[in-house]
């Protein structure tokens, strides 16, 4: 069994990822996000519902930028597809760390 962690999971692209790797039956994935509201968090709540469901999938809450994010992860991981970032370039340039 592949052992995926997905960055930013929580949005349109990264839900699909996730709701289609569990589909394949042969993958299990953690996902780190931390459902900023630059997009409504009722909308990433929802879109994780599937995923939610299956015991193969485990939600980390919180920011990539925070070192101690890293400590709640297990170190077995086949791959990382990282999906998380800022929204606009603007805010990326204002505030490169944290929000």
């Amino acid at each position: 069994m592949y052992h995926i962690l997905i960055t930013g999971g929580v949005g349109f692209i990264g839900s699909n990822l996730i709701d289609y790797l569990l589909a394949k039956s042969n993958y299990q994935i953690t996902c780190i996000d931390n459902f900023n509201n630059y997009y409504d968090p009722a909308i990433k709540r929802k879109n994780l519902q599937q995923a939610l469901s299956n015991p193969l999938f485990k939600l980390i809450k919180g920011d990539i930028t925070d070192s101690n994010i890293y400590r709640k992860l297990p170190n077995n991981f086949s791959a990382i597809v990282h999906l998380a970032a800022k929204a606009g370039v603007r805010q990326s340039l204002e505030s490169p760390v944290g929000l």
